[in-house]
């Protein structure tokens, strides 16, 4: 990652909801969701917003490489809310990935521990001894080619989660420049997607589903 140069893409950012509580927004691949360190990865997807919506307030992120469905808080109450609502795994999230090869089970359950490898870090690692308890649900939606398209339901929140779990599976997600080797790194983007979103919004209570087109 030493060599990595930070080029955004420079869309506009789409906006699939907005009242005066929550604002919700489809990233693209290859922009921040936050500031990263140092000023040329300054630019990213909340400080474009901030323009717009002076008041917006972070509640989660999704990785550099990973697009699709983000909410936003325009309230310190929304934020609090929905923190909540992530932190008691009351949200519900749906990821579409295509992986290479062919799995084994149509659909299945990987419950390995998850700790960041410091050495070469910002990569995670399955540590039985010391990793975080990380879960995702996987249900294979068809075979294409000698690669998989797959849907994703992450359990808990770790970075890198459903990364490393497809890995540790023996399939890497397609295109993902730290866990994919060989021909499964030659691909223009990381090919995962947050595809879906569905919580409570913070004022009504009422169940909202917020979902964004898979764009591969």
């Amino acid at each position: 990652m030493n060599d990595f140069v930070y080029t955004p893409p420079m869309d506009a950012p789409v906006i699939l909801y907005v009242d005066d509580d929550i604002l919700v927004v489809e990233k693209p691949s290859g922009l921040l969701s936050v500031p990263g360190r140092g000023e040329d990865r300054a630019d990213c997807l909340i400080s474009r917003l901030r323009a717009e919506f002076p008041d917006i307030l972070l509640v989660h992120r999704l990785d550099l490489d990973t697009s699709g469905v983000i909410i936003f808080a325009l309230t310190p109450q929304a934020q609090v809310h929905i923190g909540r609502q992530f932190e008691a795994r009351k949200t519900q999230k749906r990821y579409v990935a295509l992986v290479a090869g062919h799995l084994a089970e149509d659909k299945g359950h990987v419950d390995l521990p998850l700790i960041v490898d410091w050495p070469n870090r910002p990569r995670q690692m399955v540590c039985h001894e010391t990793g975080r308890a990380s879960q995702t649900d996987y249900r294979v939606l068809r075979q294409e080619g000698e690669n998989t398209r797959v849907a994703l339901k992450p359990i808990t929140g770790r970075s890198h989660q459903l990364r490393v779990h497809m890995l540790a599976l023996g399939h890497p997600i397609l295109g993902d420049p730290l866990y994919a080797t060989g021909s499964a790194a030659e691909y223009p983007r990381l090919m995962l997607h947050a595809e879906e979103l569905r919580l409570r919004h913070p004022r009504t209570g009422v169940s909202m589903t917020f979902r964004s087109t898979v764009p591969f």
